[in-house]
């Protein structure tokens, strides 16, 4: 019980799972499941702090500290893919144009929505699973269960914003360079046909041409997500401080 806390936050809290409708009970049993494979591979590493007397209610902060901690660096990493869509849809002219997403009924930004189900399809397709099988053993083994709130490293936090901000906005960056020149030409023009609107005209070409640099932007830029994600990963680690245990 005490270690499916590090396990399930990123069931229940972090993409791309957040972004799979699945019942509850399925994401607490695949939890449970996993804590029992963790402690019977570590179970000195599991079991220590509890055969030595330790109160269950510190132990359970602890490896909550930890579940969070793992799954703040995935929800990063598609918060800046949201971010980067939902300025993206501000410069084309789709700032009222939300959607609403049925799996987490929340407002979800159009050209972000598009991007994060791409980058989820990513995550599964390059192994995501497995490194956090992995992550998840490392986890166990280098910070038992009862060093849970004595690991963290603010540092890593700030080089985990700013990297996956900048990938965020990699992502998009035709589509930003294309409306970046349109809003150029279009502020060109007001000046020299004052009698034309502009403004109009204007939310109409950036429209179309955000319909068609989008899906050539998803297809060259699979391996910046595919960076993003494996950075939000290899992150993780350092938000534990695993490197020195």
């Amino acid at each position: 019980m005490l270690v499916s806390l590090r396990i399930g936050p990123t069931f229940a809290f972090a993409p791309p799972f957040t972004l799979l409708r699945l019942p509850p009970i399925v994401r607490v049993l695949l939890a449970l499941a996993l804590a029992m494979a963790l402690v019977a591979g570590h179970p000195d590493a599991a079991l220590g702090a509890l055969r030595a007397g330790a109160s269950p209610v510190p132990l359970a902060a602890g490896e909550l500290a930890i579940g969070i901690a793992i799954a703040l660096s995935l929800q990063i990493a598609f918060a800046a893919i949201l971010w980067a869509g939902r300025a993206v849809d501000i410069q084309a002219g789709f700032g009222l144009a939300m959607v609403a997403d049925p799996t987490t009924d929340a407002q979800m930004p159009l050209a972000g929505t598009i991007f994060a189900y791409a980058a989820a399809l990513v995550f599964f397709a390059m192994g995501g699973p497995y490194d956090l099988l992995a992550l998840w053993a490392a986890s166990l083994q280098n910070v038992p269960v009862g060093e849970g709130l004595l690991a963290g490293d603010m540092a890593a936090l700030s080089t985990l914003l700013s990297g996956a901000f900048a990938a965020g906005l990699g992502l998009f960056g035709i589509c930003l360079l294309v409306l970046f020149l349109l809003d150029l030409t279009i502020a060109f023009m007001s000046r020299t046909l004052p009698q034309m609107n502009m403004l109009l005209i204007g939310f109409q070409v950036k429209s179309i041409a955000m319909l068609i640099t989008l899906p050539i932007a998803l297809a060259v830029s699979i391996g910046i997500a595919l960076r993003l994600l494996r950075f939000a990963i290899e992150s993780a680690p350092n938000l534990l401080v695993l490197s020195g245990g």
